[in-house]
């Protein structure tokens, strides 16, 4: 027997829950993509998009996930032979590096681990070190899923003019672009990229890049960019079919318009980032009761430096393994795997690892249902904790509301 039957809920860190009405616009035939309605609707994304970067700059569309991302916005600005720096705290930021590799582009490193943030003083360091301006530019995820780490991008930016270093400042906010705030031209962000799958709400498949006019100087400059990740007619078409260099993405510009709709026009971005923040320290508030030596432990310790988007965790292995299969068995919620905190499924550690996504479409109600899932999995498990995780996270919520 188990009582996971009813509707089940995905509480991984991306893709989100899509809202009802996302999907709902979504579903319906195939529109003409010469003329219609297709154009105007596109063009319409644009200044919302923007709007949730905080940006007067520019974006270009993709059809593709994160990676395309990282790739279109590697493209653009660095030539094979350029040097960039690399700032990982997570498996995602030595991803973005690897590429970069892969393309001819020389990397710097400087790896943070898996619960550490980034170290501005070391980045000062290696940017005072450059006297020969060999670094083109930075590399920064504003959040690694992985670890659920937040990095301070405004204190890079700090840094950045603090030295009088002109590397472009490139952020991956994949992770939390609608969730944790971004100020892209307050925080002088030259290049910032995100996917639809995750504080957009959207299905996977569409992929973002902004960036700003001092970026935009440095393609006009490329001898080379491929016509497809090419940006400028992305962002400054001439005819509809530049948006997308080809057929457009037609079902998932009819779900963004919807989620942006939602996240823009309704709730309000800035609402959003408040709710995110309400959720979030309700996990925390939960986890800080249930934590115990043998048992839970959140992956960063300082709750400053934590992600809105997703929360990273560990228990003793095999626990967190059997806590997310329990959770999916007998609750119906699929928890997140510890991607990146260990090497493989096959290696002993990788089992001590899970995360839990809350990013998006997500109210209480729904994140208190997990935590009441996790509580009794925990329970059940005979796993070490301290009961009352789920009071703690609804006095969160009741002092926010009151």
């Amino acid at each position: 027997m188990s009582l996971a039957h009813g509707r089940p809920y995905l509480a991984i860190p991306g893709p989100s829950v899509a809202p009802d009405r996302v999907l709902q616009a979504m579903h319906r035939p195939s529109p003409n993509i010469y003329a219609g309605e297709l154009p105007d609707l596109t063009a319409s994304l644009v200044p919302d998009l923007k709007g949730v970067a905080k940006t007067d700059g520019h974006v270009a569309m993709y059809i593709g996930n994160g990676h395309a991302a990282w790739e279109a916005s590697l493209a653009n600005v660095l030539a094979p032979g350029d040097v960039a720096l690399a700032l990982p705290t997570g498996r995602f930021g030595h991803g973005w590096a690897e590429m970069a590799r892969r393309i001819g582009i020389e990397i710097d490193v400087i790896d943070f681990g898996n619960q550490s943030d980034i170290d501005l003083a070391r980045v000062e360091a290696a940017l005072r070190a450059d006297t020969t301006g060999r670094i083109k530019a930075i590399l920064a995820v504003q959040v690694d899923t992985s670890t659920s780490v937040k990095n301070d991008i405004q204190g890079l930016r700090r840094v950045l003019d603090i030295v009088g270093h002109d590397a472009l400042l490139m952020v991956d906010s994949i992770a939390c672009l609608g969730v944790d705030e971004m100020h892209m031209d307050a925080w002088g962000v030259d290049i910032c990229l995100t996917g639809s799958q995750k504080g957009l709400m959207t299905p996977a498949g569409m992929a973002f890049v902004f960036f700003n006019d001092k970026a935009a100087e440095v393609r006009a400059k490329m001898e080379r960019v491929s016509s497809y990740w090419d940006w400028t007619p992305r962002a400054h078409p001439e005819e509809f079919f530049q948006y997308f260099f080809g057929t457009a993405p037609t079902h998932h510009i009819y779900g963004l318009r919807e989620a942006l709709n939602m996240l823009v026009h309704e709730e309000g971005v800035e609402a959003a980032w408040a709710r995110h923040a309400v959720l979030a320290r309700a996990v925390w508030a939960a986890f800080d009761v249930w934590a115990h030596t043998e048992g839970l432990a959140l992956n960063i310790k300082d709750p400053a430096k934590r992600s809105n988007a997703v929360t990273s965790a560990s228990a003793p292995a095999p626990k967190a393994t059997e806590l997310r299969e329990f959770m999916e068995r007998e609750i119906g919620v699929t928890l997140g795997i510890g991607i990146g905190m260990a090497p493989g499924v096959h290696d002993p550690a990788w089992h001590g690892y899970f995360r839990i996504g809350h990013m998006g479409h997500v109210n209480p109600h729904m994140l208190l249902g997990v935590l009441g899932g996790m509580e009794a999995g925990l329970q059940a498990l005979g796993i070490p904790h301290q009961a009352g995780g789920v009071t703690a996270a609804a006095s969160v919520i009741a002092e926010a509301t009151a």
